[in-house]
């Protein structure tokens, strides 16, 4: 007998658990939940969210409400028999009345209790933490509360940004999601221990801005916010290509300490930095030499 599966999520990373489902043997994933379509770049395209694309490439019925307590809902899901609702990154609070019909099960993307809500792992790299996880959990109506079922740990390189660290976790969660679900009957379910409870909050552009304060802060900064917001100084210029050569030392901020090939070493209060690529404002990027040059900085004079 497979298990039928009701299946809620969003983005990449939803849609990855998505296709581990699909293509798993022992289950049936009979019904899709995800956003709603919205507009994306610059010309607002309205863009289906990749858990709806797959779905629709395995003919797989998908429903998109804004709220999942609108009516209907709650009929169309109990219709469905599901012996399980597996939930990932979907962006939406299940009523009670959804959480009653079936075992739900949420892959979230940090070792719970730390880091409930909306952005796990940009928060462990802001944190410069040397571990993280996945944790698949039973729902409940709090935020990221249920009791915990299993768990897989990873540990950090200081160096891994955004892209990668997310990219493992969620291969991390396909194996978790199937060890969960074929293991279910055995698992004794664990209560979160709410001393250790911590809360991320969704993030925002204003996030990315960085004065050269605190070196190892800035390359978490970095790590964290890779692709969007990015980081950016409070005139506009945006960083990139940034080493942490050293997390202590004390110095002026924004002072130029030496240029290295085509980057530049600037100090901060705490700290210090390789700078390849900055990008003023509305212009195109340069390497951070050639921006230096343009502005005839040199060693000693403060970057910006």
């Amino acid at each position: 007998m497979k298990q039928n599966i009701v299946y809620m999520g969003t983005p990449h990373y939803a849609k990855e658990i998505l296709e581990t489902l699909i293509n798993a043997g022992d289950m049936e994933v009979s019904l899709v939940f995800t956003q709603p379509d919205r507009p994306v770049g610059r010309k607002k395209l309205l863009t289906p969210p990749p858990v709806k694309v797959l779905a629709e490439e395995n003919s797989i019925k998908v429903l998109q409400p804004n709220r999942l307590s609108e009516e209907g809902m709650k009929e169309t899901i109990e219709a469905a028999r599901p012996d399980f609702i597996i939930v990932a990154a979907f962006g939406q609070i299940l009523p009670k009345s959804i959480l009653d019909i079936a075992p739900c099960i949420n892959l979230h993307a940090s070792l719970l209790p730390q880091y409930r809500g909306a952005s796990p792992v940009q928060q462990s790299l802001l944190n410069g933490d040397e571990k993280t996880g996945v944790t698949s959990m039973l729902m409940e109506e709090g935020l990221d509360t249920g009791d915990i079922l299993e768990k897989i740990e990873f540990m950090i390189p200081q160096e891994m940004r955004l892209h990668a660290l997310m990219q493992q976790l969620t291969e991390d969660a396909c194996t978790l999601t199937l060890s969960t679900i074929r293991n279910f009957e055995n698992i004794t379910p664990q209560k979160q221990d709410e001393s250790l409870a911590t809360l991320c909050k969704k993030i925002k552009k204003s996030d990315g801005e960085v004065d050269f304060e605190n070196a190892a802060v800035i390359y978490n900064k970095y790590r964290a916010f890779e692709g969007w917001p990015g980081i950016f100084t409070s005139n506009g210029t945006k960083l990139d290509g940034i080493t942490l050569l050293d997390p202590t030392s004390a110095n002026n901020a924004y002072e130029i300490l030496a240029f290295e090939d085509t980057a530049v070493i600037v100090g901060c209060q705490k700290g210090a930095l390789k700078i390849e690529i900055l990008q003023p404002a509305s212009k195109k990027a340069m390497s951070a030499k050639a921006y230096c040059v343009g502005r005839g900085l040199k060693v000693g004079h403060r970057i910006l």
